[in-house]
């Protein structure tokens, strides 16, 4: 466990963009969308700069909008839906999207765009590689997460719903993304630096890929009233410094509870903690996938005996988790280390530097970079005594604690704003060379 120190490297004034650029979004994320790379990157930075960006996405529920609409600084068609959940109504529910993603080749005749930019979709890829080929419009495609891994691993950890399923579309994925996709598209974003290593290990060129971390807008960001209530708590407990483990603590945890992240191991954390604050309450924000993964902590906190010192609160409005985090002493990001998870980006992790609170991580290759820059708090081994030894040492020493998280704060707004990870992706986009027209296109 090492105390770390900021980085000062500034970030470089964007370079204009020659001219404004016409993209057609093909994403995974569903409508409205509420992930920050689609709902503000290309929802809303990319327009500011005077790029219009169209969608082809499908709704969230079957009680949505869907159609077509302004959106942003374009249009989106919004495909149907289908809540139900048996194979053949999900079945449905695929074959809606795929109905609508197949419009790109009829939007693509238009000749009004310069580049498709296909997210996380594996079949609406294949039809693009063909549709821009016809059309000479450049492709690019993002990659937030190794679904194909993930598939493989949770159909070989037994923690797959449908084992044979999973093992299937894994191996689909695997294909199709690296011997097809990613050797057909002008270029790639991947979630992290690490994830560009592990797909340069497939044959895939490390220059054709930018990776994209996690990042935020600060101005959404309820800042001051965390720096009031940190300010508060450090006085609260300068007051009550003859007795300061009794006085309440709370730790936060912002994401999902998926059973591939281990968060059990949050909970044998947490258990070792109140044995010296007996007060600390450890509160989970977000959700699981399947009824089992909140049932795997739920029992993890009884085997301790510290049920009663958890709270969960499901997934809630950013609003309403900000107000969690906020009243918090400490944001926690715990990573299994898999090779899965190890080419993600802590969105987490950042969001809680944005809001100036220590953080207390284990060993990954991003997380541990980004402390270590940043100088915002401590990062651990894989140990549950490590781990619980570190939030100790911040619960300790309040004021130490507060410096950290404003080093933090300072760290993201200088290089994970929106508007950084947007200027980035303009300046590729930009410097994409312009695909030969098939013969007889005009533009």
């Amino acid at each position: 466990m090492s105390a770390v120190h900021a980085d000062d490297n500034a970030v470089e004034a964007p370079a204009a963009a020659p001219r404004p650029l016409r993209i057609l979004l093909i994403t995974s994320d569903k409508y409205p969308p509420f992930r920050p790379a689609a709902r503000v990157l290309f929802g809303e930075e990319l327009g500011r700069r005077g790029h219009s960006v169209d969608w082809l996405i499908q709704a969230e529920r079957e009680s949505d909008y869907h159609g077509d609409t302004d959106f942003g600084s374009g249009r989106a068609w919004v495909a149907r839906t289908d809540d139900g959940t048996s194979r053949l109504r999900r079945l449905h529910k695929y074959w809606l999207d795929l109905r609508n993603d197949l419009r790109l080749f009829r939007l693509l005749r238009t000749g009004r765009y310069d580049i498709v930019q296909v997210k996380d979709k594996y079949l609406a890829a294949l039809l693009a590689i063909i549709a821009v080929r016809r059309a000479g419009v450049r492709l690019c495609y993002w990659l937030a997460y190794p679904h194909a891994e993930a598939s493989l691993f949770e159909a070989s950890e037994g923690i797959a719903r449908y084992p044979a399923l999973y093992r299937i579309r894994g191996l689909f994925c695997h294909f199709v993304l690296y011997r097809v996709i990613l050797r057909c598209v002008d270029h790639a974003f991947v979630q992290s630096e690490q994830m560009r290593r592990d797909i340069a290990a497939h044959g895939i060129a490390p220059a054709l890929m930018t990776p994209v971390p996690g990042s935020l807008a600060l101005a959404e960001i309820p800042y001051q009233a965390a720096a009031d209530a940190a300010a508060t708590r450090e006085d609260a407990v300068d007051h009550a410094a003859d007795e300061p483990a009794a006085a309440p603590r709370r730790i936060v945890y912002l994401g999902t509870l998926i059973r591939t992240r281990r968060l059990d191991f949050l909970v044998r954390v947490h258990a070792r903690v109140r044995r010296r604050y007996p007060a600390a309450r450890l509160v989970f924000i977000g959700r699981g996938e399947m009824p089992e993964d909140m049932a795997l902590l739920l029992e993890e906190a009884r085997r301790w005996g510290i049920e009663h010192a958890l709270e969960f609160t499901g997934q809630l409005p950013m609003s309403q988790a900000w107000e969690h985090v906020r009243r918090a002493e400490i944001g926690v990001s715990p990573y299994f280390p898999t090779p899965i998870l190890n080419s993600t980006s802590p969105t987490k992790l950042i969001e809680y530097m944005a809001m100036a609170k220590p953080v207390v991580g284990n060993d990954h290759p991003e997380q541990s970079l980004v402390i270590e820059q940043a100088g915002a708090g401590y990062c651990t081994p894989w140990d549950e005594d490590a781990f619980a030894a570190a939030i100790c040492r911040l619960l300790d020493d309040p004021a130490a604690a507060a410096a950290m998280g404003r080093r933090g704060r300072a760290w993201v707004a200088q290089h994970r704003t929106n508007s950084v990870m947007a200027t980035l992706i303009e300046q590729r986009y930009c410097a994409l060379p312009a695909r030969p027209q098939p013969a007889g296109a005009t533009r």
